[in-house]
């Protein structure tokens, strides 16, 4: 892992880039984490293609890390600023002229997402591997993100992940709805009521599916976009509880 900048925020968090082989990352700590007394980790990903660098995104990281937790994500493969191949672009395209268009996007949606999730659940653990491999970061982890494709994956195939806030607000492809069924570990489960792109009744139906004991979902009306503020104040304190 190699950081290639870093800069001290008006909230003491500490924001660094950095590089690990091909993957570009962004590093948020608070002011806490020494090695003494290193934070806890979560990952933070954005969902599917937007990048790291996403404005809502940054403003979830920074105020989880000034809570007491260091902070990542990166830009997967096909994902931010990272070469896509033309297959991608071709299938970005059609899903586009298929939307504009009104006509039934699932199985578009199954070729881009899948093979997304597929190859981003490595980049992720090679990522976590060097994290934690950082004198001031430590354990338990935890994954919070709109991109619950990728979470369900990596809760199922790393133990390393202790609990997990999803945003049903991305596409789930069919092998991750029936992952969740394994996915045990304590979940929060964010729902918009009115989301656009996102039916509600899939949404509640993958809740369901999910095999934690505990598991909470909380919906609020409104857009994809509408998630109230509180809800990141919420899902702070469901870390507390299981991370701390």
């Amino acid at each position: 892992m190699h950081f290639i900048s870093e800069q001290r925020l008006d909230d003491g968090v500490l924001e660094r880039e950095f590089t690990l082989g091909e993957i570009p990352g962004t590093l948020w700590t608070p002011e806490s984490a020494t090695s003494a007394t290193p934070a806890p980790l979560i990952l933070m990903a954005h969902n599917n293609g937007l990048p790291k660098r996403e404005p809502r995104l940054v403003a979830r990281a920074r105020y989880t890390a000034a809570r007491g937790y260091a902070v990542a994500s990166i830009d997967a493969a096909g994902c931010g600023d990272r070469p896509r191949s033309a297959a991608d672009e071709q299938t970005r395209a059609d899903l586009r002229r298929a939307m504009r268009a009104g006509e039934p996007v699932a199985e578009i949606f199954e070729s881009l997402v899948g093979p997304l999730v597929e190859n981003a659940v490595p980049e992720w653990q090679t990522t976590l591997d060097a994290l934690l491999a950082l004198p001031e970061i430590g354990g338990p982890v935890g994954y919070s993100g709109g991109w619950t494709a990728l979470g369900i994956r990596l809760a199922v195939a790393d133990p390393r992940i202790a609990a997990a806030g999803f945003f049903a607000g991305g596409y789930v492809p069919r092998a991750q709805r029936e992952e969740a069924r394994q996915v045990t570990i304590p979940l929060l489960f964010l729902v918009q009521w009115d989301d656009e792109g996102n039916p509600l009744q899939q949404a509640l139906d993958l809740f369901d599916a999910f095999g934690s004991k505990e598991k909470t979902l909380h919906a609020n009306l409104g857009g994809h976009t509408g998630t109230p503020w509180f809800e990141l104040e919420d899902g702070c304190r469901f870390l507390d509880r299981h991370l701390k």
